[in-house]
């Protein structure tokens, strides 16, 4: 099974051996429940797909056969609802095992799969049923999701069905048990390579979420995603932090991992507990490992040392920008340099260190051979190398980039004001070194012009998160009288910490004597919080609102 994810793509290799090219192969009809899942299942129905644990202890092992086959029930059970091609269902299921049997279910019937997180509330619902049209939901039992969604269909009653699993309510379907009588037998339906597949609602930093929609040629670019950045091969057992609401999950727990023919592990858990992740990855003997940067900060603090990694031969992070202090920590307990990678939900990974590439602590690595990456200033012109520009892609003249969205759904404005100049535009901003390696600075609106300089609230992040006394710190910008515009940083301590004006003004002359004296905050707030959005990126709008 080690090529067999080469019928999908082309190839090709610098000198160095470094992935230059990828093409992919788009058979006619692609749809990667039966192109890739029911092929793997075909060819090797015992073949190991996932390990799903939870914090009670419940463990479940599924082959590539069971996928196949409970995915079958699942698309049974929702055509049996009256869900066809193009329908809208919700998915909050946590890191339920139940996601994967809905997912594919939904891409069998040529549906569209909508995941959200289970940290919603009625108004969080309410407002995705009406800007998506929903027409049906799978959701966990547990914790107040039923209840919030039935609170929602009080003002949207477009529901054909409401599926529960894990737990019961009335006027709900039991999930588990429709699948328990459905029939195993599914003959395939017609499905096209362009036809909408998912749908994400974007974290909205600012405004409200943005409707993101993938086709079903999407899967396709994250075999660069497994293959070249997550380092996976058909025998690995790769663990991605993420719920199932957010497309981190199947960025890593879903499809490039499954074009490689390997296994997914998967903890469903509630609140993250350091030592249990750790545990988890001893135990389970985990081979590749993705999660944000603050996993590996509390990892790091937990105590690597006392725990057996000797199985994990790659990790990956993503999500955050990575603070070089936690780079070289983990490369120092572990062995292991961490490998960057930068992508949106719009995207696939647009830039990585890829497998053979040697990681530079704090970048984000090199652009991927999937897109045509440029940095552009704000007439949309190239920018030299160590200037600061916004990311943008290129859109060929024929055709459409793999794994790109083709714009915002039900917004035509805001889709013309990302795709412009033969651009797609992505609102991020970094500089390019002359190794071609990647620095990000921020989003757009983050970036901080003060005195004639443009500053990146990351650069200065970092070098605050180094000193002891900070657990978490936000860097914006903030209106001064004299110069207009100021830094500003609003830190988090940590427990052997208080505020005080003495603290104050250690912090500043730490980054004064880390970093360009310039950047240093003029103003310095402690906080016992920061404003985030659900999906835990940090809102320095909101922050920058609070500084007018």
């Amino acid at each position: 099974m080690e090529n067999f994810y080469k019928q999908f793509c082309v190839e090709d290799f610098d000198e160095n051996g470094l992935l230059c090219k990828f093409e992919p192969i788009i058979p006619e009809g692609f749809n990667f429940a039966y192109d890739v899942v029911d092929q793997i299942a075909a060819l090797e129905p015992d073949r190991r797909a996932m390990v799903w644990t939870n914090e009670a202890g419940e463990e479940r092992v599924f082959t590539f056969g069971e996928m196949s086959q409970y995915s079958n029930r699942a698309a049974n059970a929702l055509a049996a609802q009256g869900i066809k091609r193009g329908d809208k269902v919700m998915l909050i299921l946590k890191r339920h095992y139940q996601f994967w049997f809905a997912v594919l279910a939904l891409h069998k019937l040529g549906a569209i799969g909508v995941p959200a997180t289970n940290l919603l509330t009625t108004k969080d619902i309410l407002y995705r049923f009406e800007a998506a049209e929903v027409d049906a939901i799978v959701c966990t039992g547990e914790g107040n999701v039923t209840e919030y969604v039935d609170e929602a269909c009080e003002k949207y009653n477009q529901l054909k069905a409401k599926f529960v699993t894990r737990g019961h309510r009335d006027g709900w379907l039991d999930f588990d048990l429709a699948l328990e009588s459905a029939s195993e037998d599914f003959e395939r339906r017609k499905t096209d390579a362009g036809d909408p597949m998912l749908l994400y609602f974007t974290s909205g930093t600012v405004g409200l979420p943005k409707m993101v929609m993938h086709d079903f040629a999407y899967p396709i670019a994250h075999i660069v995603t497994a293959r070249y950045w997550h380092n996976i091969g058909p025998e690995d057992l790769h663990l991605t932090v993420s719920e199932t609401g957010w497309m981190k999950s199947v960025w890593g727990k879903l499809y490039g991992q499954w074009f490689m023919c390997a296994s997914v592990f998967v903890y469903d858990f509630d609140k993250f507990v350091p030592h249990d992740l750790l545990h988890m990855i001893e135990k389970y003997r985990i081979t590749t490992f993705c999660a944000p940067p603050t996993i590996y900060r509390f990892f790091i603090k937990e105590g690597i040392d006392y725990y057996d990694l000797s199985s994990l031969r790659h990790a990956t992070t993503a999500g955050e920008a990575l603070n070089p202090e936690v780079f070289n920590r983990f490369y120092e307990l572990t062995g292991l340099r961490l490998m960057e990678g930068f992508g949106q939900t719009e995207t696939t990974l647009q830039t990585a260190t890829l497998v053979g590439m040697n990681p530079k602590p704090g970048s984000m690595g090199r652009p991927s051979p999937v897109y045509d990456l440029v940095l552009v200033d704000e007439e949309g012109e190239l920018v030299e190398d160590g200037v600061v520009g916004e990311i943008a892609l290129r859109l060929p003249e024929s055709g459409w980039p793999i794994g790109m969205f083709k714009g915002y759904y039900k917004n035509e404005a805001l889709t013309n004001e990302v795709f412009n100049d033969g651009l797609y535009h992505t609102g991020d901003t970094a500089w390019m070194d002359a190794e071609g390696y990647m620095w990000y600075v921020g989003r757009n609106d983050d970036v901080i012009k003060a005195s004639g300089y443009r500053i990146g609230p990351f650069e200065i992040e970092s070098v605050l998160m180094e000193h002891p006394a900070v657990l978490e710190c936000a860097v914006t910008g903030a209106p001064d009288p004299v110069r207009g515009t100021v830094v500003k940083a609003t830190v988090i301590l940590t427990k052997a910490y208080k505020p005080s004006e003495e603290l104050k003004h250690e912090l500043q002359d730490f980054v004064k004597h880390q970093t360009a004296p310039y950047k240093y905050p003029r103003i310095l707030e402690f906080t016992e919080a920061l404003p985030k959005t659900i999906s835990g990126k940090i809102r320095r709008a909101v922050i920058r609102g609070a500084a007018q």
